[in-house]
Order: C-alpha cells, then structure tokens, then sequence
C-alpha cells in the first residue's frame, strides 16, 4: 500500500440539507404532464443548493403540525380546488406566521375561491396563448430568483394572462413581451408580469408562470430561477 493510500480517509458524506422544502402537486382540474419533471428538477435544485423534497398530492399533509417541519411550500402547477377549509386555514397561518410559498405555472389557476389565496399568488389565471417562443425581460436581476439571469430571455411557454395586473401590489420581476408572439385574446398590453414576489403576513409568496413543458425543468435557466424564488421564500 502506498503512502497516500494508507493516508485516504473513507469517502465524505454529503452535507446534510439545511431545511426541508413540501412540494405539493394535487390536481382537480387539468393536469400538467411535465409535474414528474418539476419534481425531479426540484429535488435536483435542492441537491445542490441545500435542502430536501418531500413531494405529494395529499392534501392530508396540510396542518399545521405538519406544515411545521418545513421552510417553503411550492404548489407545482397545482389546478382545481385541491384543499379542504381547515387545510387551508393551516396554509394561511403557515405563511402569515413566517413561512414560505412559491407558486409554478398553474398554482395561479388554484384556489379560484378562497380569498386568501388570491392574494397569496398574487394574481388569478385568466387563460394563455399558444404554446410558443417569446422574449421574455428580467425587471430586476439582483433578486435570487433572477441573479444570473441574462436582460432578455427568448423562451417557449405557455404564456398566461391574468385577471389582472399584480403591479404595484407585488415586486415584477420577469415580463414577458406581448410584441414578440400571438397573445390573441389574451392581451394584458405593454405591462405583463409573468414572475414576482411580496410579502403576504410574516411570510414570502412568489409565482412565476414559467414551467409548462418537461423540456423546461432540464434547462439552467428555469433551474436557477426556482432554485433562486425557493431560497429567497426560505430566507436563506
């Protein structure tokens, strides 16, 4: 045995995870094929940026003794009225006690009536475009969700409109521009907020619309951007 060999200790064991993320991906409406991909990509993200997945569509997971072992919530293009009254009651008082929610792509077409929720996404899904490309604007590149990312993006998607305009009650930080594909109908002018951010009670909320395709979840971009909205919600 050489010297080196008699010098190497056993391999070194991977950091622990710091906190623990509930990734939620109960459908009552449409369900979006590329959830397993979400879900892969996530656990991925949370590999190398230092937390743990726990992935599930029961919404039995949704009190608060339960809600308690966990940092973030993320609602993964969530459809449809998925929780019960007192499983919502427990939601509401995770966040405005201090937790954190990050909502992709159809979680903005959840909860259609239960108020709190309409505040806690930020805005409310009016329907979208074609599925195609589009040039997306990063408004600010100092947030962690948008750090890293380039000024203009030219991504395919599925690109929502909204009952209304989030401004000014959330922090914008990606538009997309209607100028570069066909909104049709579902026109919300030169100001269309696609990502944001805010405070709901003592908690962080953030929703992007990004992540309709499974192509998307293998992409850097998307991975840096959730990987950036899921540590700023954990305030980490």
């Amino acid at each position: 045995m050489c010297a080196g060999a008699a010098l190497a200790g056993p391999p070194a064991a991977a950091a622990a995870p710091r906190y623990r993320v509930l990734v939620f991906t109960r459908t009552e409406g449409f369900r979006h094929a590329s959830i397993p991909a979400g879900v892969r990509a996530l656990r991925a993200i949370g590999r190398s940026r230092g937390f743990s997945v726990t992935a599930t569509a029961r919404p039995g997971a949704f009190t608060d003794a339960s809600l308690r072992r966990f940092r973030v919530v993320v609602f993964l293009s969530t459809t449809g009225n998925v929780l019960d009254p007192p499983q919502e009651a427990a939601l509401q008082r995770y966040v405005e006690g201090g937790g954190g929610f990050v909502g992709v792509h159809a979680a903005a077409n959840t909860e259609t009536r239960w108020p709190f929720y309409g505040r806690l996404i930020g805005a409310r899904f009016r329907g979208h475009a074609p599925f195609e490309a589009a040039t997306v604007r990063v408004a600010d590149r100092r947030h962690p969700a948008t750090r890293g990312l380039p000024r203009t993006m030219r991504r395919r998607d599925e690109w929502y409109a909204f009952t209304a305009n989030p401004r000014p009650r959330v922090h914008v930080l990606l538009t997309v521009d209607e100028r570069t594909y066909r909104p049709g109908r579902f026109r919300m002018g030169r100001d269309h907020p696609i990502a944001w951010s805010h405070a709901v009670g003592g908690g962080r909320a953030f929703f992007t619309a990004l992540g309709h395709a499974s192509a998307a979840y293998a992409t850097r971009l998307l991975r840096r951007h959730l990987g950036g909205a899921i540590v700023w919600a954990a305030r980490a």
